[in-house]
Formats: C-alpha cells, structure tokens, sequence
C-alpha cells in the first residue's frame, strides 16, 4: 500500500469512528489549557487532571498566577512530573502574558514560544484546542504511532520532522483531529509496550514499524 493510500485508509477510519474527539485535559479557559498542557509533558492527563482543580480554584487566569512564587505554585502540583522546574516555569510564563500580552495567551506560534516552558508542541496544542488553527502537535504518542503505521519516513526522526510529514499528507481540515486521534490510538491501542494489535483497526495494513516481536 503506498503511503497515500495508507493516509486516506486510516484518515477515513477515523472520521468515521471517532469524529468528535478533543484533549482528556479538563479546563475552563485557554490560560488554564496551557497550564493542564503544560503539566503534562511526561506526565499523564489523569495525574493532571487530579491536580489542576486546585490549583485552579488558587490561581484561575494569569494575573492571579503572576503573583505567586515558584513555591507557592509547587505546593499545588508537587505530585506531577519536574514539579521544580514546572512551578517555575508556570510562575514565569503568567508574569510574561500580564506584562506582554495584557494577561492572555497570544494565538501566534511566533509568540507562544517565547513563553517559559512552552515549546512547539504546546504552542501547536494552544493553536489547535483553543482557536481551532490547523495545527500538529507532536507527542511521544503521535510520534511513535506516526512510525509504526508508516505514515512517515525513516528520515522523519525528530517531532519537527514528523510534523511536517504529517502536516503534508493531512487534509488541513482532519489535523486538528488527526492529532488527537494519532494521539489516542497510541495512548490505548498502540502502546509504548505490549501494543493491543490484536484490537487495532489497521492490524492488516501496520507495517510495525519499529515493534519489537516476542
């Protein structure tokens, strides 16, 4: 099956199957989707989930955030992943949207990645979620689903690489899903380890790329 032809198969599945689909992070605004999406990185939504409530009933916009220290913030999400560098992280970013964005998330990638801590799939995520922009976030979900099913080269070894294959093959109008669906296949069917191909749609087509044979 040739790669096009690969796209379109598993594009349609998806459409089909799962065609409503959004992030399983929980929030109230775009500033706290960045956050949630900010705590997230190795970590997993459930934790975030668990953890965000309170921190957003303390600090629910970034004027409010802007005024807490590091360790303030750290009292609140000590349980995620790097909650050191994260609390400073989220310190730093609140005080920069007050004082250069007049307290809201800019929608520019150009802009979204001069905040603290906020790298080009976060950015994408803000892009895509919040102001509904054609936009490919790369995870290590997206990343690895990407490769064992063949959508994109060998050459594709890095998530800008990867983004940009799928950003050439993906009709504009599905990337915004395509993410989350590339994403939830990985996070449930196409596991790191031990993946549920005996419960993957695409068994009969996955080249499995990449999955090591017991």
């Amino acid at each position: 099956m040739r790669r096009k032809e690969r796209y379109e198969y598993i594009m349609e599945h998806f459409r089909k199957e799962m065609p409503h689909v959004t992030t399983e992070l929980e929030f109230g605004s775009v500033f706290q989707l960045l956050v949630a999406t900010m705590l997230s990185a190795q970590c997993t939504d459930k934790r975030i989930n668990l953890v965000t409530p309170a921190l957003f009933a303390r600090y629910p916009d970034a004027a409010a955030m802007a005024e807490a220290d590091a360790e303030d913030i750290f009292e609140y999400i000590r349980s995620v992943s790097y909650p050191n560098a994260k609390s400073k992280h989220l310190a730093e970013m609140a005080r920069m949207i007050v004082r250069d964005f007049a307290g809201e998330v800019p929608d520019a990638m150009s802009d979204l990645v001069k905040l603290p801590g906020v790298g080009r799939k976060t950015a994408n995520v803000i892009q895509a979620v919040a102001y509904g922009r054609s936009a490919m976030a790369v995870d290590t979900h997206v990343f690895r689903v990407s490769h064992r099913l063949g959508l994109v080269p060998e050459t594709a070894d890095n998530p800008v690489k990867v983004e940009m294959e799928l950003m050439r093959n993906i009709p504009s109008g599905d990337v915004a899903d395509a993410h989350h669906w590339l994403l939830l296949h990985g996070r449930y069917v196409c596991t790191s380890r031990s993946p549920h191909c005996d419960k993957c749609p695409f068994s009969d087509i996955c080249p499995k790329k990449g999955v090591v044979k017991k």
